[in-house]
């Protein structure tokens, strides 16, 4: 059941695809509905009211953070949302917004204002709660990395950690998949086509087991754009309680924008990178930008043990300082002695 409240900012916010529709221009802006979202609580109201009695007066009395006219063409398209919600619903897709008690509230604590107004999804949404790791890295991966990623995967599934994702073909459906055939959890935050993805046989019988829930914050329906595939990254960490990556080209593509976003700016979670002879000039960057070596853990019982370390490095705790690493002499060695070598930077 989608509330007065998620009804409202659908209709402000979301292009609402159906068929061949077009989105529309006038749509508000991530920054404008902030900027609306902050009027309405100066104003006692709530994003609910702009469809109750008493709309025409409240929406006049934000002609100065939006014109009237373009909230009203906006909020008209009532069957229009009708039609995308009944849609949804036959997919099992659900939504959410920043109003709502069921939106991920580790999303709304860490990003505050920079949280969707709007979370997408299918599965079971209290995975989105449960912290976990985040496994990022490239599309275009040889064998070797895939296996290696799915190793990672399969070993969080026994220490009962999810596994938190983009989605993507290559390292990120490595790690999920990893996770999930060796009986764990994960949560994949795609960039687009959510309804096609919700519905592919492969992600159908986790979803439906409670295993596995997809989440998107643009509509289920929209094609790949490279500026969403680079905002959603935020969304994989703050979701996380570490984060690894496994590889990354250097000062270009996804993995490399929100890692270095993550150590740079965000600072929610620790990052680790993958600490191999052949790491790449993508993750030796990240490492002197404070990214820490990941120590291998071939059982269960070593990952819940590595797993100790970041929550005690969560970004609350240090947001003034990053982690400025120091790589081993022998990084070839790190799975062996199982050491991390770090130190704070104010």
């Amino acid at each position: 059941m989608v509330s007065t409240n998620t009804k409202a900012i659908l209709l402000l916010t979301s292009p609402l695809i159906i068929g061949r529709t077009r989105t529309p221009a006038e749509i508000l802006s991530h920054g404008e509905y902030n900027k609306l979202a902050h009027a309405l609580v100066e104003n006692n109201s709530e994003p609910g009211d702009l469809l109750g009695p008493g709309a025409d007066e409240l929406i006049k009395g934000l002609e100065n953070v939006i014109e009237s006219s373009r909230l009203t063409g906006l909020l008209g398209r009532g069957f229009l949302l009708s039609q995308a919600i009944e849609r949804w619903e036959s997919r099992s897709i659900w939504v959410y917004s920043r109003a709502d008690i069921e939106y991920p509230q580790r999303l709304k604590a860490r990003l505050k204002d920079a949280a969707p107004a709007l979370v997408f999804g299918c599965g079971d949404n209290t995975l989105l709660d449960r912290g976990g790791l985040a496994v990022v890295g490239s599309r275009n991966v040889d064998e070797k990395l895939i296996k290696y990623t799915e190793n990672v995967g399969s070993i969080a599934a026994g220490a009962d950690v999810t596994v938190i994702s983009g989605g993507a073909k290559g390292i990120d459906r490595a790690a999920m998949f990893g996770a999930l055939q060796a009986g764990g959890c994960a949560a994949g935050v795609v960039a687009d086509s959510l309804e096609r993805l919700a519905l592919a046989a492969d992600s159908r019988e986790y979803i439906m087991d409670n295993k596995l829930v997809l989440i998107s914050p643009y509509d289920p329906a929209a094609g790949f754009d490279v500026g969403n595939a680079m905002q959603r990254n935020k969304i994989i960490y703050a979701l996380a309680d570490a984060a690894l990556v496994v590889n990354s080209d250097l000062k270009k593509g996804g993995t490399w924008a929100g890692a270095t976003e993550q150590l740079e700016k965000l600072h929610l979670t620790p990052v680790y990178v993958r600490a191999d002879a052949d790491r790449g000039s993508g993750l030796e960057a990240l490492g002197q930008k404070g990214a820490v070596p990941w120590p291998n853990p071939e059982t269960a019982e070593e990952f819940v043990e590595v797993f100790k370390v970041p929550a005690k490095l969560s970004g609350s705790e240090m947001p003034q300082k990053q982690l400025q690493l120091t790589f081993l002499e022998q990084p070839e060695k790190v799975a062996e002695t199982q050491q991390l070598k770090y130190k704070y930077k104010d």
